[in-house]
């Protein structure tokens, strides 16, 4: 597909790969572009039923790549379409009627942390640094850094996390509910066989109820409990749920 990304899809599960080890797996335009297309795929694709994000290499993601910022001719305007081209596509991959799972190892570092937090199921290493490392090039936050960021962990750690260059560990990322499991040494394969064991359930409902969930901060409670109403009424009509309901029903 891209020299920066890999998009292979089997048994229901797309799994979306980084492919710029040597740059960390950051973004630059080109990159930023070549994601947009892969989540659009996603979206698409009827067969695909979730979606497994990883990086190649040691480093799951370094945000965006400062070398190509730092080589753009009008830097001001180069790095505003690449926040808004990557930010784009992780606002699609948000809103995705699909489960989304996230393996993270090495580090993840500035625009790296809004595309974790687009998963719903995060595995990491053990070993993993966490840091927003924006402040020491200067830079502040991107691609739903300053959003994402103080809803998974709370606005005073969100600060924290901001304003100090110090990353935090994998250990205190899950104490802090930015990671949902931590693993010794594999966590691609714990996550593959978790995006697996979710594309053989009820596909329909798990993305919904992802959906759900996920758009719940933008509306009122009134608005998210007539969706989750309108949502149940359509979901009990459907072939997966009245199998599903009838097997219950008979013990």
């Amino acid at each position: 597909m891209s020299q920066s990304l890999r998009l292979t899809t089997e048994a229901g599960v797309a799994h979306l790969e980084m492919t710029r080890p040597l740059r960390s797996n950051s973004f630059d335009l080109e990159a930023a572009r070549a994601f947009e297309a892969a989540v659009r795929r996603t979206e698409t694709d009827d067969a695909i039923h979730v979606v497994l994000l990883t990086g190649e290499g040691k480093r799951f993601s370094a945000g965006g790549d400062v070398g190509s910022m730092a080589a753009a001719r009008d830097r001001g305007g180069y790095l505003q379409e690449l926040a808004d081209t990557l930010d784009g596509a992780l606002q699609r991959l948000d809103a995705l009627a699909k489960p989304v799972v996230v393996a993270v190892h090495g580090a993840v570092a500035g625009a790296g942390i809004g595309l974790m937090l687009a998963g719903d199921i995060i595995v990491a290493e053990r070993s993993t640094k966490f840091v927003t490392a924006y402040s020491g090039i200067g830079l502040t936050p991107d691609c739903g850094v300053s959003w994402l960021l103080p809803r998974a962990i709370g606005q005073q750690r969100a600060l924290q996390l901001a304003l100090m260059p110090h990353p935090i560990d994998g250990e205190k990322a899950l104490v802090w509910g930015l990671v949902s499991e931590l693993v010794d040494g594999d966590p691609i394969g714990r996550a593959r066989e978790i995006a697996q064991s979710l594309a053989a359930g009820p596909g329909a409902s798990l993305g919904q109820a992802r959906r759900l969930i996920r758009s719940s901060w933008t509306v009122d409670r009134a608005t998210s409990g007539a969706d989750e109403s309108r949502t149940i009424a359509h979901a009990v009509t459907t072939p997966e749920a009245q199998n599903l309901i009838e097997a219950f029903v008979r013990g």
